[in-house]
């Protein structure tokens, strides 16, 4: 019934295809960052170039400088927020409940070079080398939104307006994902429908979900593409390793979970209605062409909102701040709450990856961990929250009784109320709130992916062996002028419950979201300080003998401990004693 479904379902989208037509170019003003070295290079190898010539060579070459000034002049204004970088083609148009403001008239630059950087392949194999998994993280991130500054990013775009990154490089995220993955996923993973593929469509102002049950092998998600369908990979870490390095490498920096969604949409359809997200969205385009369009949140409520969208109706929607086509090697960025729809366009299909972070990691998200901590410590500590409340305060408070204003126990009431709200205050345990945001984190983290630099020096290359009828080499060489450090910054925390001193670690997550319960183990008071100065003195390696940790045997104790739950790595591999 479905298959047949489907098939009449893709007669009447092909009929629609040829009345619609995607708009290349968009009219609208959208920013777009390209290559900063277009119209520098060409400036100084006009320069270069000139000669001592007759004075009308001179009088020509003088006019393409003067040319090649005005639009560096235009290009300059149309980038103050990216860094000096010029914009090309377009802008975002402003909006008052925001403070980044973008110019309204596009600066245009025409036969922009492409912009070119390392591949992906040569950056994570340079990032091996960086000892700092935040500064690592830092790397990685400033590729992704090259040629932006992420100074500028963090201070002018971020949580504020989209941005559109335009590189005319199909090959810059090569390397990534590609259709051919997902084929090979759906082969020789065990991928589940409804756990790891959604299928879905939109058609006349309509998302239908056809997802059924079961493994989604190969001929059933296929059949459903060939017939209009969308397929969004979830969680595709889980089977792609390129794609759990770089999550796991991004989370270090930005402090708390990142994950993605993969698309793969067939030509000219779309797969999601309009709506808005409660995720900072990265969307990299990795083959193909899609046309986006975004619109400014609907009223304050929905900016920056804690929750996703409904899905609205296109008559529920103004004019899009953003019209434009993706291409391979570009990305587009916007914050939660933007609402967004995406079509392929009818020559191709489209594959992107949509990186996203942040989600429920705002202020009010720490005061949800914050006001019930404070709250038991005052009636712990001050009589006056215990006190009992008015026996009569029934008979005038309530939404039955707000309207009497005249009856002065209400008064009464309320300041008694805020007296004690402003007494709370000082009993708002804010660090051991932040430790329980970090837990969430912890256990919300990827595990991590080890370097084989990494492996050599943690419990994971251990000699140990069966031979000769027994285990061997089972004992290392760990002494007092071992030094070690932490693995990743984030790796472990170090929290207090009910009296325990709790490490939380990430090293046994699942590469499935939440597929693993909390991993953690109980630190000796005597013996959370060497904890403590190992995880802040990272990355730095600190002796054995070093830690503040009782006798040197307690020391190694804590050391062997944590290095064989693998939260550990030695600065040289470790030697086995012998037997």
């Amino acid at each position: 019934m479905c298959s047949l479904h489907l098939a009449r379902r893709s007669k009447i989208i092909k009929r629609k295809r040829k009345r619609v037509k995607v708009k290349m170019e968009s009219s609208l003003d959208i920013p777009v960052v390209v290559n900063s070295a277009v119209v520098l290079q060409r400036t100084n190898d006009y320069a270069e170039k000139e000669p001592m010539v007759p004075s009308a060579k001179r009088k020509i070459i003088g006019k393409r400088l003067s040319k090649i000034k005005r639009m560096k002049l235009k290009s300059q204004k149309a980038a103050t927020l990216f860094n000096d970088v010029p914009t090309s083609r377009s802008t975002v148009k402003s909006t008052p409940i925001f403070q980044a403001e973008f110019p309204k008239k596009p600066c245009k630059i025409k036969d922009a070079k492409p912009w070119t950087g390392p591949t992906l392949s040569t950056l994570l194999r340079d990032l091996r080398h960086i000892q700092n998994s935040k500064e690592r993280s830092n790397k990685l991130f400033e590729w992704i939104i090259a040629p932006v500054a992420p100074k500028k990013f963090f201070g002018a775009i971020w949580e504020k307006s989209p941005a559109l990154i335009r590189r005319h490089n199909g090959n810059y995220y090569r390397g990534l994902f590609s259709s051919e993955d997902f084929d090979r996923i759906l082969r020789e993973d065990n991928v589940k429908f409804g756990v790891n593929l959604d299928v879905t469509s939109y058609f006349d102002g309509e998302k239908e979900t056809h997802t059924p049950t079961g493994r989604a092998l190969p001929v059933v998600a296929w059949d459903f593409y060939k017939n209009g369908c969308s397929l969004r990979m979830l969680n595709p870490q889980t089977f792609s390793g390129t794609v759990w390095n770089i999550l796991s490498i991004l989370q270090e920096s930005f402090g708390c979970m990142v994950g993605a969604n993969i698309y793969l949409t067939p030509p000219g359809t779309q797969g999601f209605a309009p709506h808005y997200d409660d995720i900072e969205a990265f969307v990299i385009q990795l083959e193909g062409k899609k046309n986006w369009r975004v619109y400014d949140p609907r009223s304050n409520e929905e900016i920056l909102p804690s929750v996703s969208s409904r899905n609205f109706s296109q008559q529920e929607l103004g004019n899009p701040i953003m019209d434009t086509v993706l291409e391979a090697g570009d990305m587009l960025y916007f914050p939660r709450g933007f609402v967004h729809q995406a079509t392929s366009t009818s020559e191709v299909h489209s594959l992107h990856i949509t990186i996203s972070t942040y989600q429920k990691n705002t202020w009010g998200d720490l005061l949800r961990k914050l006001f019930p901590g404070a709250l038991n410590l005052a009636i712990e500590d001050d009589v006056e929250f215990r006190e009992g409340l008015p026996l009569d305060y029934l008979d005038y408070m309530g939404v039955q009784n707000s309207e009497r204003d005249d009856d002065p126990r209400r008064d009464s009431f309320n300041k008694k109320v805020f007296n004690l709200m402003r007494k709370l205050l000082k009993y708002a345990p804010i660090d051991a709130a932040v430790d329980q945001k970090a837990k969430d984190f912890i256990h919300d983290c990827l595990p991590p992916v080890l370097t084989k630099e990494e492996l050599a020096c943690t419990v994971y290359s251990s000699p140990a062996r069966w031979r000769d009828g027994g285990p061997h080499n089972i004992v290392l060489q760990l002494r007092g002028s071992t030094r070690i450090r932490m693995l990743r910054s984030n790796i472990a925390r170090l929290c207090g419950e009910s009296g325990n001193i709790l490490l939380y670690y990430t090293i046994e997550n699942s590469r499935e979201y939440h597929k693993e319960e909390e991993k953690c183990i109980e630190i000796d008071p005597e013996l959370a300080d060497g904890v403590e100065l190992l995880l802040c003195s990272y990355p730095q390696y600190i002796k054995v003998d070093n830690l503040p940790a009782g006798n040197l045997d307690d020391k190694i104790s804590l050391a062997a401990a944590l290095y064989e739950k693998g939260l550990l790595m030695t600065e040289y591999p470790l030697l086995p004693k012998r037997d």
